[in-house]
C-alpha cells in the first residue's frame, strides 16, 4: 500500500466516527439514546437495518462464496422477502402499540419476568459471540494479507466503534450507517467494473457469464430436497424465511432499527425497503465473486489464497511437494486460457481443467496442514482481499479496505447498541428496586456499551477462523433464533400457553437444537424451523397436560 491508499483510508474511517461522534452527542434521555428519538424516516429505517446485516464478512467472504461455489448462495436470502411481509404486519403494530424499548418486552407482558430474562439472554449469547466475529473477520483477512499484527486490527476497529456508539448511541449508528453504505456500495461498483474492464479483448461481459456457466458458476436455482445441499430453493424458501424472521422479528440488533422510526408506516416502509433490496444486492455481490472467478481465467492465481498457507509450507520439509503442485497448477492455468481465448471454446475441456484444478487445491490444503496444523486451509475469505491487493489501481486499494473496515464497524456498532440496550432494559432496569432518572440509564447504556465492545474485542483476539465466516455467523444465529422465534410465535398466536410451559419448553428446545447442531442431525439453515416447531409443540404439550392436571384435580 502507498501513502494515497493509507490517507484515503484513514480519512475515511476518521471522518465517520467523528461525524457520527458531532452528530448525535448529548442524548439526555433514554428514548433519545436506545430509539433515535423515534424520528427517523423509511429510507433511514431501511438503510440501517441493511447495513446492520451487511458486515464485512458479507463483503470478504460471499465473492469468495461465488467464486469457489458459483451464485447458488443467493438461495438462502430468497425468504427475506416473505419474512418482511410478516413482520410488517404482526411484530411492527404489537411493538409500537406497546412502545416497547426492546422486543423482549412484550414477552413480559404476554408472559412473565423469566420468560422475558431467558429470550434477552438467549439474544446476548448469540449475538455477543456473533459481535465478536464481526470484528474477527477483516482482522484475521488483513492481518494475513498486510501482516498486520492480529490482535492490534481486533483492538483498533472495536474501539473507532466504541467512541461513536458510546457517543451518540442509536442515533450515532443510524447516522454512520448512511455514511458507511456510501463508501460500501461505491467501493464495490468500482471493483465490479474495473473487474469487466480488465478482462482480455473480445472477452465482453455477456461472454464472461458464458464463461462463468460453462464452469459452474451460474447454477443460481436448485429444487432439488436433498438435505445434504446447504442451499436449495427450499431451504432458503422455509429455512431462510425462519431464520429472516428471527433476526428481523425478534434480534435487538434489527429491532432497534426500526424501533427508531417516526410511525407505524416508516417503520414498515423501511423493512420492505430492506426486503426489496436486499435480494439484489447479495446478487450482486456474489456475481462479483462470479466475475473475479473469470478474472483469475486469465490471470494467475495461488495454489491456496492464504498467504500465511504458502510461507508456512516453503518454510518446511514439505516444500518441494507443494512446489510441484504449484508448478502443475501453473500448467492448468495455461490450458484454460489457451482455450478460452480459442475462437471455440470446449466446454468439457474446460470443466475437466478445473476439476483438475479442484483436486490439485485440496492436495495443497492437505500439505499446508501438515506443514503448520494452525493454519487455515479453507481460503474462501480471503480471494477478494488477494484482487483487491494485487490488481487494484493505488487509491482504491485504500477505498475498498475502507469498505471492508467500513462494513465491520457499521454491523458492530449497531450489535453493540443492541446488547447495551438489552443489557440495560430487560435485566438491569427490569430488576431495579429503586426507581432512577432517565440520565442515569442513558450512563448505563453507555458503560454496558463499553462493556459489550470489551467483550466483543476479546471474543475477537481468542476466535479461530471457521469453514467460511458468512457461514458461522449464520450457524450461530440458527442454533439460537428457532428458539427464540417459536417463543414469540407462542406469545402472538397460541394464546392459551402460559409462561410455565414456554420457560421450560425453551430450556428444552435451546439443548437438544445445540445437540442436533452438534451431531449435524440437518443442515444449519433448517435449525431455525426445526428450534422453532420444537418450542411450539413441547410448550402446547407440557400446558395442554397441566390444564388437564388443573380439571382433573378441580373435579376431586
Amino acid at each position: 500500500m502507498l501513502l494515497i491508499d493509507w490517507i484515503v483510508l484513514s480519512g475515511t474511517l476518521i471522518f465517520i466516527v467523528l461525524y457520527g461522534s458531532w452528530r448525535t452527542s448529548g442524548s439526555k434521555n433514554v428514548t433519545d439514546y436506545i430509539k433515535g428519538g423515534s424520528e427517523a424516516k423509511w429510507w433511514t429505517v431501511g438503510l440501517s437495518v441493511m447495513a446492520t446485516q451487511a458486515s464485512a464478512i458479507t463483503f470478504l467472504s460471499t465473492p469468495g462464496q461465488a467464486f469457489h461455489s458459483g451464485m447458488g448462495f443467493v438461495q438462502f436470502y430468497f425468504g427475506l422477502p416473505i419474512a418482511m411481509v410478516v413482520i410488517c404486519l404482526v411484530f411492527i403494530p404489537i411493538y409500537h402499540k406497546l412502545k416497547v424499548f426492546t422486543a423482549y418486552e412484550y414477552l413480559e407482558t404476554r408472559f412473565d419476568l423469566k420468560t422475558r430474562s431467558l429470550a434477552a439472554i438467549l439474544f446476548l449469547i448469540q449475538r455477543g459471540l456473533a459481535t465478536g466475529i464481526t470484528i474477527f473477520a477483516p482482522s484475521i483477512i488483513l492481518s494475513a494479507v498486510l501482516g498486520w499484527d492480529l490482535n492490534t486490527l481486533n483492538i483498533i476497529i472495536g474501539v473507532l466503534v466504541i467512541i461513536y456508539t458510546v457517543t451518540g448511541g442509536t442515533r450515532a449508528v443510524s447516522v454512520t450507517q448512511k455514511q458507511q453504505l456510501t463508501v460500501i456500495f461505491t467501493g464495490m461498483f468500482i471493483a465490479f467494473f474495473l473487474i469487466i474492464s480488465y478482462l482480455p479483448d473480445g472477452i465482453t461481459f455477456t461472454k464472461a457469464l458464458e464463461i462463468a456457466g460453462d464452469s459452474g458458476k451460474m447454477n443460481i436455482l436448485d429444487f432439488s430436497f436433498d438435505l445434504e445441499n446447504r442451499y436449495t430453493f427450499w431451504s432458503g424458501i422455509i429455512g431462510g424465511s425462519f431464520l429472516a424472521l428471527s433476526y428481523f422479528g425478534t434480534d435487538q440488533s434489527q429491532v432497534q432499527r426500526y424501533l427508531s422510526g417516526k410511525s407505524v408506516k416508516e417503520m414498515q416502509l423501511g423493512l420492505v425497503f430492506n426486503g426489496l433490496l436486499k435480494v439484489p444486492m447479495q446478487f450482486f455481490i456474489l456475481l462479483v465473486g462470479v466475475m473475479v472467478f473469470v478474472f483469475y481465467q486469465f490471470n494467475d492465481t495461488p495454489l491456496n489464497f492464504n498467504p500465511s498457507g504458502k510461507e508456512s509450507v516453503l518454510k518446511s520439509e514439505f516444500s518441494k511437494e507443494y512446489k510441484e503442485l504449484e508448478l502443475q497448477h501453473k500448467q492448468i492455468e495455461e490450458s484454460k486460457k489457451e482455450l478460452l481465448l480459442s475462437n471455440f471454446i470446449d466446454t468439457e475441456a474446460v470443466q475437466t481443467l478445473n476439476d483438475n484444478d479442484k483436486i490439485l487445491r485440496e492436495k495443497a490444503k492437505k500439505i499446508i496442514t501438515k506443514a503448520n496444523s494452525s493454519v487455515e486451509t479453507n481460503d474462501k475469505d480471503y480471494v477478494f482481499i488477494h484482487f483487491i491487493l494485487n490488481y487494484l489501481p493505488k487509491g482504491l486499494i485504500g477505498l475498498l479496505l475502507a469498505v471492508i473496515l467500513s462494513a465491520a464497524m457499521s454491523s458492530t456498532a449497531s450489535e453493540l447498541n443492541a446488547l447495551a440496550s438489552t443489557t440495560a432494559m430487560d435485566l438491569y432496569k427490569r430488576n431495579l428496586k429503586v426507581p432512577k432518572n432517565d440520565e442515569h440509564f442513558v450512563k448505563v447504556s453507555k458503560w454496558f456499551t463499553l462493556m459489550w465492545g470489551i467483550i466483543a474485542i476479546t471474543i475477537a483476539c481468542i476466535a479461530n477462523l471457521f469453514d467460511n465466516l458468512i457461514q458461522l455467523v449464520n450457524i450461530i444465529g440458527s442454533i439460537f433464533y428457532g428458539n427464540v422465534l417459536g417463543i414469540f410465535l407462542l406469545a402472538f398466536f397460541v394464546k392459551f400457553v402460559k409462561s410455565n410451559a414456554v420457560f421450560v419448553a425453551a430450556i428444552i428446545t435451546q439443548i437438544i437444537v445445540i445437540i442436533g447442531w452438534n451431531y449435524d442431525w440437518m443442515p444449519y439453515l433448517w435449525l431455525n424451523l426445526f428450534g422453532s416447531m420444537l418450542v411450539m409443540g413441547i410448550a402446547i404439550l407440557i400446558q395442554t397436560f397441566s390444564n388437564k392436571n388443573e380439571i382433573k384435580k378441580a373435579l376431586e
